[in-house]
């Protein structure tokens, strides 16, 4: 895709990034999971992000990404694949252009690992990554990695393939200062962990979608909950809400690290080998994923 393709799809509908899949001795799965690309792949969301957030990219080596991005494409049918890009920039540059290599149709910039950095570090880290290829790049504003409106601006002026903003600070106020400030020149993704929780204040800050953890595993009714939020359904949002994301989220808060390990046990919990997580996060406990299991029988594959 060219930059202005994936930019159209980013905000054409819901997203969301598969978990990673791993075998007994922590090394990737590719069958399991080209299997739950597929699955998730028939439902309504037209970007999946191999080796995201969700996906462990912290846990992972460099070179086990473009495997990952290529066994997803190769899966995926018409949906498009970003691929997660991060580290710093030398390692980032390189990561860019073998997952560029392997098909990926984009890429969406982690915060950079560890350190803080200026605003001047910051321009320069994401404008190499940018020009390091000719493939869509997306920001993901969180933690160590917030671009002020200023090094977002001199960013959009210089790389014509910056076409996207993801945001996981909930900081409102300051995202409304952004979608105001650059209008259509970016697409606009809410980024916070069980985004839904907060989709209806990003949408009144002008961002359109945003990526859903939870369509992992109940990609149903994670397709269900974002039609009502476009259509302004707030009483059937609320529903939902309240029977799902809400003890979701209880579970979620019991230790950190499970908004990704929770994630993986409901994969594992419709009945894909998707493992357990790789160190320095750990799994949900036998308690925990019979509580998990309880929520979810409703969606059931």
């Amino acid at each position: 895709m060219t930059p202005q393709e994936i930019k159209a799809a980013l905000g054409a509908g819901l997203l969301s990034f598969p978990v990673t899949h791993f075998d007994a001795e922590e090394k990737f799965r590719s069958d399991s999971y080209q299997r739950h690309i597929q699955w998730l792949s028939g439902y309504d969301a037209p970007v999946l992000f191999a080796a995201g957030g969700t996906g462990e990219f912290f846990s992972l080596s460099p070179n086990e990404i473009p495997t990952i991005v290529r066994a997803a494409k190769e899966a995926a049918g018409k949906t498009a694949i970003v691929s997660g890009c991060g580290f710093g920039s030398h390692v980032g540059v390189e990561l860019a252009r073998a997952v560029e290599k392997a098909g990926a149709d984009g890429i969406l910039l982690l915060p950079h690992y560890l350190i803080d950095a200026p605003q001047e570090g910051l321009y320069n880290h994401v404008k190499r990554i940018c020009q390091s290829v000719d493939i869509g790049v997306m920001v993901y504003n969180r933690d160590n990695s917030v671009l002020s409106v200023d090094t977002l601006k001199r960013l959009c002026d210089e790389c014509p393939n910056l076409v996207g903003f993801k945001d996981g600070t909930g900081d409102i106020g300051g995202v409304r200062q952004i979608t105001a400030t650059f209008g259509d020149r970016l697409t606009y993704l809410g980024g916070m962990p069980t985004a839904e929780l907060f989709a209806e204040a990003y949408l009144g800050a002008g961002f359109t979608t945003y990526s859903s953890a939870v369509f992992n595993f109940v990609p149903a009714l994670a397709v269900e909950f974002y039609k009502a939020l476009r259509a302004g359904e707030r009483a059937r949002c609320e529903t939902i809400l309240k029977d799902f994301f809400y003890p979701f989220m209880a579970i979620r808060n019991r230790r950190k690290g499970y908004a990704v390990a929770a994630i993986k046990a409901g994969v594992r919990l419709q009945g894909f080998e998707a493992g357990g997580v790789r160190p320095p996060l750990d799994d949900l406990t036998a308690e925990e994923e019979a509580m998990l299991d309880k929520l979810i029988s409703p969606w059931k594959r």
